[in-house]
């Protein structure tokens, strides 16, 4: 029987877990994001042969290609890493972290059943991925539908690292926001916005809007079903999503209005679950009809 052990690699952490007969992971292991290349292939070698496991999943902050990571910003020592080569006789699924978490949400999560889907995850920065006509996208380079670059700022001087719209409406926004009218961080920006504290309505409208004008553009390119909201925000859509849609919607023509906005189903297992499915399929993971 085949056997699929899912990594979900973060700047600072990794997460491992053995997907289960149901297509889910098991109790997840946590631990630090390796310091090295050498760190990286002995711990995940070490959980390959003491599992008995044939395919490995694994979701990366950054763009890979094949079975191979070519740039992970907070991770550079593995740019350029071959996954095939460091784990011979191990079949292989790479991706980025959110196109894998919404190969989660597409395969068995909120996005079920749709065929055209984008997801946002938000949280320090913002990462995304679209699904189109069954498909996750994932482009020549593998950074495909990366709307944190996404800019509606002719003067803007640009950031190796961090693009327009991650700046502008990410979690890192929200806490920038927050603190313009004295508040510690996002988190208390919107508990305070829920209490009808008029400044943090204003102050969380700002970002929103912006987020609604970029993703205007995203719709009209690619007509989705729905959007999925992925991250640290996830659970305050009830409060965020009207605040996006009107922005977004202004600037839409009537057919393409009133997409369906929700939270993803998964939250933080996303990007595990989907690093299973990933390696469940092999390299040419990503059809979700597959």
């Amino acid at each position: 029987m085949t056997a699929v052990l899912a990594i979900d690699l973060g700047g600072t952490n990794m997460r491992t877990a053995r997907i289960g007969p149901d297509g889910l992971p098991g109790p997840a292991e946590n631990g630090p994001a390796p310091g090295s290349v050498g760190e990286f292939a002995a711990r995940i070698g070490a959980l390959l042969r003491g599992n008995d496991i044939d395919r490995l999943g694994i979701g990366v902050p950054g763009l890979a290609r094949g079975s191979v990571c070519t740039w992970i910003p907070n991770l550079g020592f593995l740019d350029g890493t071959d996954l095939a080569a460091l784990f011979p006789g191990i079949s292989i699924g790479l991706g980025n972290d959110a196109q894998l978490s919404l190969l989660a949400e597409a395969t068995l999560g909120a996005a079920r059943g749709r065929s055209d889907a984008i997801l946002l995850s938000i949280g320090t920065g913002i990462g995304s991925a679209v699904l189109s006509n069954g498909r996750i996208v994932r482009g020549s380079k593998g950074g495909a539908c990366s709307f944190g670059w996404a800019c509606g700022e002719i003067d803007d001087p640009g950031d190796e690292r961090n693009g327009w719209l991650e700046r502008h409406a990410s979690g890192t926004a929200l806490d920038a926001a927050a603190r313009s009218i004295n508040l510690v961080d996002g988190p208390a920006l919107i508990a305070a916005a829920r209490d009808g504290y008029a400044a943090a309505v204003r102050a969380l409208e700002a970002p929103m809007h912006i987020l609604g004008t970029a993703l205007a553009g995203a719709v009209g390119l690619l007509d989705p079903e729905m959007i999925v909201i992925a991250g640290g925000v996830a659970a305050e859509m009830d409060l965020l999503a009207p605040m996006v849609r009107e922005a977004m919607n202004r600037q839409l023509p009537p057919h393409l209005r009133n997409v369906d906005i929700r939270a993803g189903m998964f939250g933080p297992k996303a990007g595990l679950i989907g690093a299973g499915i990933a390696g469940r399929q092999g390299p040419d993971w990503g059809d979700i009809h597959g």
